[in-house]
């Protein structure tokens, strides 16, 4: 937040300084952080052209190569209420306008991060590593069966088994299990449960945070 409000000027900086409230606050606690421990390529307030040759702010805005990532935390209050339906309208019009110049938007309720934040936390995973992903075709140390095991746990958001491994790439319980014990040497997939015998694996920090 320093970082970012000593490179604002004006409006810009008012934005930031006025804009992030609580609804905003309890996303990076509650959703980001635990998801990948860093805010690397993510901007508060960010500015966009707006339609009308104006003006508007996002919440965040994750941005990197060739991603675009609009974040939204929309709070529930007497406002609303009074929101007339031309309002309304423009609203649903400025989303739109935002897909159109290659945004993908993403939008959380307060109650849905402040109530269900591992659902919330599961949804932006999904939606970045899709993006990310594509980024695991660049390491020459995987094989193909190796990268896409990891693009499904990215997919996935949470640990996946070796059951749903076999039915992805209707492979061989033997040949999943050599695949998985790989990655876990790597250190790309974690055990998540499971003693003598592992259940499920997660993503390991190497992939988790590529971010």
């Amino acid at each position: 937040m320093n970082a970012h409000l000593e490179a604002r000027t004006g409006e810009r900086l008012r934005r930031l300084q006025e804009g992030h409230n609580q609804a905003e606050m309890l996303f990076l606690k509650q959703v980001w952080w635990p998801s990948f421990s860093n805010f690397r390529y993510l901007h508060p307030e960010y500015e966009v052209d707006d339609f009308k040759d104006g003006k508007r702010y996002l919440d965040f805005a994750y941005i990197r190569p060739a991603i675009r990532i609009c974040l939204e935390v929309d709070g529930y209050g007497p406002h609303l209420k009074n929101i007339s339906r031309w309002q309304f309208a423009d609203n649903l019009e400025r989303q739109n306008q935002l897909v159109i110049d290659g945004w993908t938007v993403i939008r959380f309720s307060y109650d849905q991060v402040s109530e269900k934040p591992r659902r919330c936390q599961q949804i932006v995973q999904q939606v970045i590593g899709r993006w990310l992903g594509d980024e695991l075709d660049q390491n020459p140390s995987l094989s193909f069966l190796e990268k896409e095991v990891l693009r499904l746990a990215i997919r996935k958001g949470e640990a996946i088994s070796p059951i749903e491994v076999e039915t992805y790439l209707k492979l061989t319980d033997k040949t999943v299990k050599k695949v998985l014990s790989q990655l876990v040497d790597k250190k790309m997939l974690i055990p998540a449960s499971g003693n003598m015998r592992v259940r499920t694996y997660r993503l390991g920090d190497q992939v988790k945070h590529p971010i």
